[in-house]
This record gives structure tokens, sequence and C-alpha cells, in this order.
């Protein structure tokens, strides 16, 4: 018989070191803070030695429990990837995936109904999300990032690097002031990103376009709100030329330079390191790159 401490104690022993808080563990647990008091103590007791120094404002770790949290962290980590192989197992056509809502709304949905036909048994459930996720301690499968790709503990998938060029609408261009070079863009409103506001400093460099003060400038939060000022005639946005290509073959969007912007920066799928792959998030992988790397192909006939 194994001699065991309370498991239930554990958990919240655990909970209560990582947030380095008794408080901040109940929040977590859905219990209150005298309950993981509690569960401390009795583990403690258990032990017969002290896990945390208190203090009013906080509590720390003794030398003994920072080696004791060594080995619980792996122990309950070891169960919760056996019970997330055994779940998976029975939930192999769910894929539950969190994606940024530009790379959702722009290029995803206009091509779910392609993934839809050559898998109908998958099921897709699918939140927008510029945020970064633990995937320790969510439902969420896989997500799609945008950004550096140095993130770590989760397996990185390379999709697209991201390539910025100017769009507006086609009305822009019959403006007493026509967008015949760069250095026209100084009669423009300039349309940027706020968390991004050097993008367009940056694109007159690599234009070869010394400083120009536009008309006006606008800030929007997001990279689809830019897009989508510049559809509606409010300015010039710098847009990722992938994800506006819809509009751009439509003639809803043109693109007055035909000179891009490396951001250094790209998509990528990710999910938790060495988690297995269910045949849906296997069926799912193989679609997005696939489908992906068609559209660079395409991208680079001129189709």
């Amino acid at each position: 018989m194994r001699r065991l401490p309370p498991l239930n104690a554990l958990r919240v022993f655990e909970s209560s070191a990582r947030n380095r808080s008794f408080a901040a563990a109940a929040t977590e647990l859905f219990v209150t803070a005298s309950a993981v008091s509690h569960q401390v103590k009795t583990l403690e007791e258990y032990l017969g030695l002290s896990l945390f120094s208190r203090s009013k404002r906080k509590v720390e770790l003794t030398p003994a429990g920072e080696q004791y949290l060594t080995s619980v962290r792996h122990a309950l980590d070891e169960i919760e990837m056996a019970t997330r192989r055994l779940t998976a197992a029975q939930e192999t056509n769910v894929v539950r995936i969190s994606v940024a809502p530009n790379f959702l709304t722009r290029w995803l949905m206009p091509r779910m109904a392609r993934f839809q036909a050559l898998y109908p048994d998958v099921e897709l459930q699918i939140n927008a999300s510029m945020g970064l996720l633990d995937f320790n301690r969510t439902s969420t499968d896989m997500a799609v990032y945008f950004g550096s790709g140095e993130w770590d503990d989760i397996e990185v998938h390379f999709l697209r690097k991201v390539m910025l060029v100017p769009v507006c609408s086609p009305e822009r261009l019959k403006d007493p002031y026509p967008l015949e070079k760069p250095e026209d863009l100084r009669h423009h409103t300039l349309i940027s990103v706020s968390k991004r506001t050097w993008e367009w400093e940056d694109w007159m460099q690599q234009a070869g376009v010394e400083f120009i003060t536009p008309k006006g400038s606008l800030q929007l939060s997001s990279g689809q709100l830019a897009t989508a000022a510049a559809q509606e005639n409010l300015g010039v946005a710098l847009a990722d030329s992938t994800l506006t290509s819809r509009e751009i073959r439509s003639g809803r969007l043109v693109v007055p330079f035909d000179i891009k912007l490396d951001t250094h920066k790209a998509f990528y799928l990710v999910y938790r390191k060495h988690r297995p792959l269910t045949t849906g998030m296997q069926a799912f992988k193989e679609w997005l790159m696939n489908e992906m790397q068609s559209h660079d192909e395409e991208d680079s006939a001129g189709t």
C-alpha cells in the first residue's frame, strides 16, 4: 500500500507555491483562503515540517518547500498528461483552437468550407484571442500566434512571414492628389495600429523616402480595424499582403505601391510541448500548413 499524503492538499500546495499567495490559490481553485490555509497546514502536519514561512502580506517557500515543490509539480504534470492522453483518445474529432482575430476573419474563415469538405467528422471550436495561452491551464488544444516565434514550453510550427504593403480604397486613387509615387503619401491620411506606429516610418525607409509629414493620421487598436478603415476610404493603411488578398483581388482594396515591409514577425501554429496529437488536431495541422503553402505558391505565380 502506497504511503501518500492527502492528494488534494498537494494540489493546494502547488497552487499556493506557484502563486506565492494563499489568496491567489483560493481564487484559482474556487475555494476560500481559509480552506487553502487549512489544507497546507494538514500537509505540513503530515510531513512534520514547514513548507511556507508566513507573514501578514505574503508567504514564501522554505528550503524544504522549494525542494518538495519540484517533485510535486512533476508528479501533477504527469497525472495531467496521462489524463489528457486518455480524454484525447475519446474526443479525437473535437479540436479547440484559439486564433488571432485578423487571421481568423481574413484568412481562416474564408477557407473553412475546404476543411469541412475534407474532414466532415472533425469539429472545430474556434475562439478569437490576441493573448498567449497557458496550455497547462486551458482546454484549448491549439492556437495561431502572431509574433517572433520565441515562446517557451510549446511546440511551434512556422506558417508564414508577415509582409506589409500600403492598401487603400480605389476611390482614393481619384483624389486630387493621386498616389503616383511614395512621396505623394504626404497628401493623405496614414492609418496605423496604435501599438505599431513605427511601421510607416520603416516602410518609408524601405521605399527610399525621406521623412514626410502626412495630411493626417489615424490610429486604431488592431490591423483588422486599420484595414477596414482603409476600405472605408479613411486613408492609407499598411496591411498584410496575404490577409488582404481577397479584398485586393475583388478590387475593394488596391495596392498603390507594391513595396513590402518585412515585419520580422510571422504566424505560427502552436500547442503544448510533447502533447500527442489527436486525429482531429493532426488533420487541422496538416490542412493548415498545406493550405498556407498553396496560398504562397499562388502568390508566387501571381494568381
